[in-house]
Formats: structure tokens, sequence, C-alpha cells
């Protein structure tokens, strides 16, 4: 959260036990209230059969180079996309209708499969029932930013975990999930369905987001003001923003758009010294 005295990333606040349940619930409810809110129009179709047009396609990789129970978390993360990407693949978002990721997926739990995987929260790495699954909404946004669907809801990471080592995305263009209040919402304004396909592949998580028609647009998303600044209280904050250029199928830049902007708690040191 930002500060609106300084414009500074504040340290993470430590709150009770009790504060943390209260909280959770109350957002909760506020969350299963909009989805019974007859002022959307949800999208629940799923079709095996693709959608002729590929509009965009992109993959992340299922594991990082990590040790001990990590790497159990990862093995679990692996589980826990099978089960959530399952329940979105093949998914059909027809004009007017409103997508959400935690409406669909439903609740994590072991009563369906999910096992313990990696988190963050508070600042701290910890493990949950479901873990792991903010990297099938990262995805899932990414590919909205390359597409005409307009983004309704989109929460972004308030910590940055992992330096830059194999990035292939921007810093920042991810779209953190929490169940149930952190959601991802994708709306189609435009005048033809488009639908989701997802695969775990035995390397990737890999996604495409198809259409009738061929794109008439191409979509690029570029970082500007990049930096890295320390705070009043000690710590380092990421800065940058996000912008997103529209071309024609000619390579004819036709405008620019201001995405949004990301500051996040650096969970790593930027000063890394040289190796002789």
């Amino acid at each position: 959260m930002i500060d609106p005295k300084n414009k500074e990333l504040r340290p993470p606040i430590r709150r009770s036990w009790l504060r943390l349940r209260l909280g959770k619930a109350w957002y909760a409810a506020k969350r299963y209230l909009l989805w019974c809110s007859p002022a959307f129009r949800w999208a629940g179709e799923r079709q095996s059969q693709s959608l002729p047009a590929l509009f965009f396609a992109h993959a992340t990789p299922l594991k990082r180079q990590l040790r001990g129970e990590e790497m159990v978390w990862q093995e679990n993360k692996v589980v826990n996309l099978r089960l959530a990407a399952a329940r979105l693949d093949g998914l059909v978002i027809r004009p007017g209708e409103t997508f959400s990721y935690w409406r669909l997926i439903g609740k994590p739990s072991r009563r369906k499969g999910y096992r313990e995987g990696m988190v963050l929260f508070l600042g701290r790495i910890g493990s949950d029932t479901g873990g792991g699954l903010c990297q099938l909404s990262n995805l899932i946004f990414w590919m909205a930013l390359h597409s005409p669907l307009t983004v309704v809801e989109r929460y972004r990471h308030s910590h940055d975990v992992f330096p830059d080592a194999n990035r292939t995305q921007p810093f920042g263009s991810g779209a953190t999930c929490a169940y149930p209040h952190r959601d991802l919402m994708l709306r189609n304004d435009t005048d033809q369905p488009f639908q989701l396909r997802l695969r775990v592949g035995e390397t990737h998580l890999e996604g495409e987001l198809r259409a009738l028609e061929e794109p008439r647009l191409r979509y690029e998303v570029v970082e500007r003001d990049a930096r890295m600044d320390q705070a009043a209280w000690g710590g380092y904050v990421r800065h940058n923003a996000l912008y997103r250029r529209v071309y024609d199928l000619q390579g004819r830049l036709l405008e620019e758009q201001f995405l949004f902007t990301n500051d996040a708690i650096m969970m790593y040191s930027p000063l890394l010294a040289e190796k002789d």
C-alpha cells in the first residue's frame, strides 16, 4: 500500500491472528456477494474444441532451482496447477461476459486434491494448501495484456521475491491471487468470443488465448522509470511503470497506453558484490 503522504511503500504491518481472521472473513463475504450480483454476466461455459484463431500464446517454467522443503513445495505446486488449469481450460468468454479466476476455480482444499505449496504472506515465504496458483493468474493476466480484453480487477505483488536471473517478462507484470478476495477479473468488451487454453506440460505451464478471428492489432508491454530506492525504514523498494504499445499488422505504432505503476518491497539485496 502506498502512503499518500510520502508516496513510499511501507514495511509489512504485523497483524494479530484475530485481526487477520476477521479481515479475511469480511473480504470473503464481500466477494461472495459480488459473485451473486446481477450487474455481471459471468463466463462459465467450457468447450473442448479450440476456437480457430490463435491470438496470443505464452509459457512459463514450472520449477526454479531451489533446495530442500522449497523444492517439495514446487513439486506440489505442479499438482495444484494441474487441478486449477483443468477448471479453466477451454473456457469461452463471450462478448459482455466477465471472467473471475476464483469463481471458476473455487477454494483450493485438500479434499479436492490440492497440496501444500509455496506462498508469500506479509513478506514471508511459507506454505499453504493450493500454494503456487499465482503462476496461473500471472500467465492469464500476461496474455490478457496482449489482447483487447478489459482488466476489471488485478492485484500487484507487494514483494519482489527473486532477482532478475532468467526473467522473460517485465518486473510487475503479474497478478497475485488469494482466495477469494484477491481475484483476477477480465471482461470481454469486443464483438467476438475469446477462449482460454491451458496445459501443464513437462517443464512449462502453457497458455493460449484464442478467438474466432485473427488479431488485427499487435501489443507490446514495455517498462519505464525502473529504479530501486532505499526506503526511510531501511529496506529497498523496487519501482517501475508499464505501458502497452499498440501496432497495426504492418508494424506501425498506433498508440501507447499507460497500464499501471508497481512498487514492491525487495526481499533480496540490490547491492550484490562482484565475484573475483
